[in-house]
């Protein structure tokens, strides 16, 4: 199948390159563009029968239009000192002067002069919104009020600073643009100048670039399209996820076809039957792998988190465009060879050392891991913001005079079907304020017929930190209930229990999904390699690699940088990226392994060769995935710090540890048993006359390319 495909294309070249940009232009013209479906709100993504999504709905019924975003303005005296009255007076005013610049979104803004800080050094002014913080309607108006604050107070004697839900949106936002900026032109420099150190030539170099460009493209418009047919959102973090997934696995793709296309140049094929070949060799690898990484994504379907359920259609989407691009559109624009690495060497210690290279790579390995056991996640938003954003600094503002919660109140909502006393209320509220970890209640509200009372409850614990969530969740739900007056329900919402929510949902769904993901692994690599043994030691090298990586990332910021946690996403991304994209590289040099085979070599020979011919290919990728990811390192975002060097790491790890390493030196010390029993065995047939010579060393390749 993969030779028809390969010299269909290699036929008529530009009949295909015109077909592709033909079908991108229009996938492109009718499309979206993908940033009009993101959404940042991870509560957003909660199935519907969470408390917290119960909740929600319920107050959008029992209170219309007061379930929109809010804000703080945290007001201080810029010598820190106590408030004086003719402040106080200035803090008025400006809370007067926003709340008439008539802002479509803003409902309300409100200084009360008898809620200021124990040592009177601060004061809050609420600002209300009447649409979710996601609007694009109330980042703008939250950017219109932070500049009227600075102008207004400009040149005296207070600053001030917005924070909330609302301006923690805006400035995530507002972090990721910059990131995904800094991602993209990073990430295609780095490719680009890797590319050209691989084939010496600018113009060979951008043709595949271009070809994953395209790529790009087609798939960002693709996913847009669909959630704009199928009505839901994508997370925010997706379009910078495509930008390095798609970049760095359509480069792992290009480059094990033109790796493929040395080899087949070297044995004397003409550029047309050399790229045909490469195709036909390296065919069944790409589409496997792919395959595999596709199911990956794939089983996030499973998933009852609405951020996954659709994070990982997208990537699957993007994996799939890769891969027919890579089989058709790669060899239609491709026809310079790349240099060879010089990997025979590695390629010898693991045909000779087999039993020496497994001990020391599962030492590492187990060494790492450990720290995947100490794995804290983390859920607070503001944490994930670069310290310098005006929310940040204004929370550690709000944090020295105020109780954290503060910040973002929990709501308890009291349902009947009749009516409730004022006093059975008032009792309500002692109970609750009562419970340890409950700062202050707030003013209630009922609806006109009493069926709904809403109590807001201040918390001394940081909305967004573990024991609050663990807070809302246990004993203050629990407290809740026993203390709700006869006839009547409790439901916690807000967003500590949204996150409460998101949390539990995240730990269920990783269950479901990574023993399905496992299963989908082992069915993929056990119809491409014809075996039994295989499949099963290669899964468990691809989940001792998610744990060294998790452990490795745990060790560095967990304990070197001392952060409370890593943020939640960390092992589903890992198990994205560096389970899922790292199969690709087991995959390639375990398909070599066995054409080295059916070739003639006995296993261990095999192995050998598979490291040395292979190896370059997988090199190469890696460092270039690794790169792209790499790229993530200096945006500034925690977010994208931590995921930037847990992959970056995993992938190497993967690469030059698992896929370089122990994989080929496990299947020679198994021997034949590894490819039972799809294989068959040295002496069955003659080596192929187009099989490279056994572990050649540089200098022949290099005598090789002179002579061609």
């Amino acid at each position: 199948m993969f030779g028809t495909i390969a010299r269909a294309v290699t036929a008529r070249p530009l009949l295909v390159i015109i077909g592709w940009l033909l079908a991108a232009a229009a996938v492109i013209a009718f499309s979206p563009r993908i940033g009009e479906v993101t959404n940042a709100d991870q509560a957003a993504f909660l199935p519907p029968a969470s408390e917290s999504a119960r909740a929600g709905a319920l107050a959008e019924v029992a209170f219309p239009g007061a379930q929109g975003a809010s804000a703080l303005i945290v007001v201080k005296r810029t010598d820190g000192a106590v408030l004086t009255g003719s402040d106080l007076a200035a803090v008025g005013r400006l809370a007067t002067r926003l709340g008439a610049l008539g802002r479509p979104t803003v409902r309300g803004v409100v200084f009360d002069p008898r809620a200021l800080s124990p040592d009177q050094t601060l004061g809050l002014v609420n600002v209300g919104f009447s649409a979710p913080a996601e609007d694009d309607r109330v980042r703008d108006d939250v950017a219109a009020l932070r500049a009227e604050t600075s102008s207004t107070l400009a040149g005296g004697d207070l600053s001030a600073g917005m924070t909330g839900q609302a301006a923690v949106v805006a400035d995530n936002k507002a972090a990721v643009t910059d990131a995904e900026k800094i991602v993209t032109v990073m990430t295609l420099a780095l490719i680009l100048l890797l590319l050209l150190a691989i084939f010496r030539s600018p113009l060979a170099a951008a043709l595949p670039l271009v070809a994953v460009g395209v790529v790009y493209l087609v798939t960002s418009s693709l996913v847009a399209l669909a959630a704009t047919i199928f009505g839901f959102d994508v997370g925010q973090e997706v379009p910078t996820m495509l930008t390095v997934v798609l970049f760095g696995i359509g480069t792992d793709y290009v480059l094990f076809v033109l790796f493929r296309f040395r080899e087949r140049l070297r044995v004397g094929d003409d550029p047309r039957a050399a790229i045909a070949g490469a195709v036909e060799r390296v065919g069944e690898a790409i589409f496997s792998a792919a395959s595999a990484v596709i199911a990956a994504f794939g089983a996030l379907v499973l998933a009852a988190l609405g951020f996954f359920t659709t994070l990982g259609p997208a990537l699957a989407i993007g994996a799939l465009v890769m891969m027919l691009a890579a089989l058709t559109l790669v060899p239609a624009v491709v026809r310079r060879a790349p240099r060879r690495g010089g990997f025979a060497f590695l390629g010898r210690l693991v045909a000779r050392r087999p039993a020496a290279v497994v001990a020391v790579t599962v030492v590492l390995l187990t060494g790492l891991g450990v720290g995947a056991a100490l794995f804290r996640p983390a859920y607070d938003p503001i944490a994930q913001l670069p310290a310098r954003t005006e929310a940040s600094q204004a929370y550690q503002d709000l944090k020295r005079g105020f109780p954290a919660g503060a910040l973002q109140p929990t709501e308890v909502y009291l349902t009947t079907v009749r009516p409730v006393m004022p006093g059975e209320v008032q009792a309500f509220i002692r109970r609750l304020a009562a419970v340890p970890g409950v700062a202050s209640p707030q003013e209630p509200r009922a609806t006109a017929d009493g069926k709904v009372i809403v109590v807001p409850l201040v918390l001394e614990l940081e909305p967004y930190s573990a024991a609050a969530l663990d807070f809302v969740s246990g004993p203050l739900r629990d407290a809740a209930r026993a203390a709700a007056p006869a006839g009547t329900s409790v439901l916690i919402g807000g967003q500590t229990m949204a996150f409460a929510d998101v949390r539990d949902t995240t730990q269920r769904d990783l269950a479901v999904v990574f023993p399905v993901a496992g299963v989908l692994f082992l069915v993929i690599l056990a119809a491409l390699l014809r075996a039994v043994l295989t499949p099963v030691y290669l899964v468990a090298m691809v989940i001792g690699g998610f744990a060294a990586t998790l452990g490795a990332s745990v060790f560095v910021f967990q304990d070197g940088l001392s952060r409370s946690g890593l943020a939640f996403t960390i092992p589903i991304i890992l198990y994205l990226f560096v389970t899922a994209i790292g199969t690709d590289y087991n995959i390639l040099i375990t398909a070599r392994l066995r054409e080295e085979v059916r070739d003639g070599r006995s296993v261990r020979d095999a192995a050998g060769l598979a490291v040395a011919h292979a190896g370059p290919a997988v090199a190469a990728a890696a460092l270039i995935l690794a790169g792209t990811f790499g790229s993530l390192l200096v945006t500034g975002v925690p977010f994208f710090v931590e995921i930037g060097f847990a992959v970056t790491t995993g992938i190497l790890l993967v690469a030059f540890v698992i896929s370089l390493l122990l994989v080929p030196a496990t299947t020679a010390l198994v021997g034949r048993a590894a490819l039972w029993p799809g294989t068959k065995w040295p002496g069955t047939k003659p080596p192929s006359k187009a099989a490279p010579s056994p572990l050649p060393v540089d200098s022949d390749v290099a005598e090789a390319e002179a002579r061609r």
